[in-house]
């Protein structure tokens, strides 16, 4: 069992989508089906997209809120998600490129009531894995 350093979010009420536009890339998040993974709080972006395609977004500490290399941008849907803990602000503030719209995937969690779209920094991606496609 994966421990985080920040209690997890209730889960959403009703399915939703996290949207990377620039890879292509949708990711239905239901309900039913958090956790979906191993990495990040149950149901965050992390998790989600961890599930499906775990080399997309680089997490050095797994996950569990001791760095800052899942660090993205919230595109769109900031305010259906979660707000930031202290050790989430803790981490983006170590995080390059940051922005007014920056979260750590691993603790960013909708709440269902909007689709989540987000980008993640070229220096996140992890190309080698991407080609793969």
């Amino acid at each position: 069992m994966k421990k985080c350093r920040v209690a997890a979010e209730p889960k959403p009420k009703q399915k939703y989508k996290i949207i990377i536009p620039a890879l292509n890339k949708e990711y239905i998040v239901d309900p039913n089906d958090i956790p979906y993974g191993k990495h990040g709080l149950p149901g965050s972006v992390l998790d989600v997209i961890g599930a499906h395609d775990e080399e997309i977004i680089d997490h050095a500490c797994g996950g569990v809120q001791a760095c800052s290399t899942c660090h993205i941008y919230v595109k769109e849907g900031d305010e259906s998600t979660n707000e930031l803990s202290d050790i989430e602000q803790d981490c983006i503030d170590k995080a390059r490129g940051i922005k007014l719209e920056s979260r750590m995937a691993c603790c960013c969690v909708g709440d269902g009531s909007k689709d989540i779209v987000i980008e993640i920094p070229s220096w996140n991606v992890n190309a080698v894995k991407e080609g793969k496609d």
